[in-house]
């Protein structure tokens, strides 16, 4: 081979991993932008896995989705959706096979990091209102302090009555904050590690100031404060007892960067996904063979739960597919997930320039070079993973190409840095293959998280391809 043919050679066998940005047509920055715009409006009004569920169901009924109860019978074409206790959606779409030959399933979580109320939370501490908190699932404690919060959740009193809140989102709405230590008064502060920087029980969030005014008790700002909750959703402090109430950042989505290439946002792990795999099966018909959307809850907490991906309720809703469909067979199910293709759609760790020593750069993911194709998840030693198959991967890969939806392979970190899981492993024990496909995230599990516009864009041209 002559010398001047390495250029050629190179072309033909060395995987490039150019950025996706390039060589793009009018036509297609156009989808990407416009997608971006859409997905942004959905995060911004999707803050809670309840929100999430809730805006989801919407967009379903309103593109022809039926609650399953509604149908004594199923034909191919169908499209039926269940809501598993407001938390968790599963949405399918009835193909051509029979259900046993295997579904095609997208799974994403709709739970993000944030901080709960404790189920006795208010409280006095000279003259000031607080509130007492629990973080949910893995998060820098010193990045949630002096933002703005916004509170979201309901309270159930014993009658059964349910009373939401959202307070923070809108413009003329009061927010909330953790306050920390100034620096000046922060030398004690400032010695500790950086994970013990804020402790979990200093999370605590300023609620109010004002004390009623009375003479004959005490903590009147708590009182103050109980006053305007009652007089605005008719709750006393005992109802606390039973409200799920949670606190997310109140700002916006918003484009990110000179050239808008990226999005800034809450809660993008995992709703990056869950939108991508909402919008896909919306365009799928009559697919070959069954298309099953899952967005579940408790992901950043183990999965467990009743509205968790370890739940029997996703196999009570696949039961009910087959029954509906004609397959009242004893082993039906069985037969059914060990012939299901499905896809985890969850994030991976985008790289840093700020913190390269984390990552490995031939294995790691890169904002707009399209999503990340993750073989195993785990940690050291591949504990806790779910690995796919190679012959998987590569009937995904196929896929993808076929569309030119852009991927790219990687892993999280460096071996022996970190790690983490995924529901993967979940809809693995069920017998399905199963191989992680999300988009590349920067910050992950911060208040503010970034994507790249060009990488949702390719999730959700991957998972149309993958259902259809």
């Amino acid at each position: 081979m002559q010398k001047n043919d390495g250029k050629e050679l190179k072309e033909k066998l060395v995987d490039s991993r150019s950025n996706g940005w390039e060589n793009l047509s009018d036509e297609e920055l156009k989808n990407i932008f416009q997608y971006a715009d859409e997905y942004m409006y959905y995060l911004n009004s999707s803050k809670t896995e309840k929100e999430i569920v809730q805006n989801s169901k919407e967009i379903l009924i309103k593109n022809g989705f039926v609650d399953i109860s509604e149908k004594e019978n199923l034909q191919v074409g169908d499209k039926v959706f269940y809501i598993n206790r407001g938390r968790c959606l599963y949405a399918a779409v009835i193909g051509e096979e029979e259900l046993e030959k295997g579904l095609k399933v997208i799974a994403a979580h709709c739970d993000s990091p944030r901080i709960d109320l404790k189920q006795n939370p208010l409280y006095e501490d000279n003259e000031l209102g607080m509130l007492k908190t629990h973080y949910y699932g893995g998060i820098k404690k010193y990045q949630w302090t002096n933002i703005p919060l916004s509170m979201h959740g309901f309270v159930v009193k014993p009658d059964g009555e349910k009373i939401n809140i959202c307070i923070g989102e809108k413009e003329e709405d009061p927010i909330f904050t953790i306050s920390d230590l100034l620096p000046h008064l922060a030398a004690e502060q400032m010695d500790r590690k950086l994970k013990d920087g804020v402790q979990g029980e200093e999370l605590n969030i300023l609620a109010g100031s004002i004390p009623y005014e009375t003479e004959d008790v005490s903590n009147k700002v708590k009182l103050n404060v109980l006053k305007l909750l009652n007089d605005a959703y008719g709750i006393k402090e005992v109802d606390f007892i039973s409200s799920e109430i949670e606190f997310v950042p109140a700002f916006k989505a918003k484009s990110l960067g000179f050239d808008r290439s990226m999005i800034a946002g809450y809660g993008q792990d995992d709703k990056v996904c869950c939108y991508a795999a909402l919008r896909a099966i919306l365009n799928v018909d009559r697919p070959k063979n069954t298309a099953v959307c899952v967005i579940t809850d408790k992901e950043e907490v183990g999965f467990n739960g009743v509205t968790g991906m370890y739940t029997r309720i996703f196999d009570m809703f696949v039961s009910e597919l087959l029954e509906k469909t004609g397959n009242t067979r004893a082993i039906a199910l069985d037969k059914t997930f060990s012939n299901t293709k499905a896809l985890s759609a969850d994030v991976d760790a985008a790289y840093n320039p700020n913190y390269a020593y984390a990552f490995e750069k031939n294995n790691c993911a890169y904002l707009g070079k399209g999503v990340s194709l993750v073989k195993y998840t785990g940690s050291r030693g591949k504990s806790g993973a779910s690995e796919a198959p190679a012959e998987f991967v590569a009937e995904v890969r196929k896929i993808f190409e076929s569309v030119g939806a852009r991927y790219q392979s990687c892993e999280l970190g460096r071996v022996d840095k970190g790690g983490g899981g995924t529901i993967a492993l979940t809809l693995a024990n069920r017998g399905m293959e199963v191989v992680d496909v999300g988009v590349p995230v920067m910050g992950m599990h911060s208040p503010y998280e970034i994507t790249s516009k060009f990488d949702v864009y390719q999730a959700y041209k991957g998972y149309q391809a993958f259902y259809k």
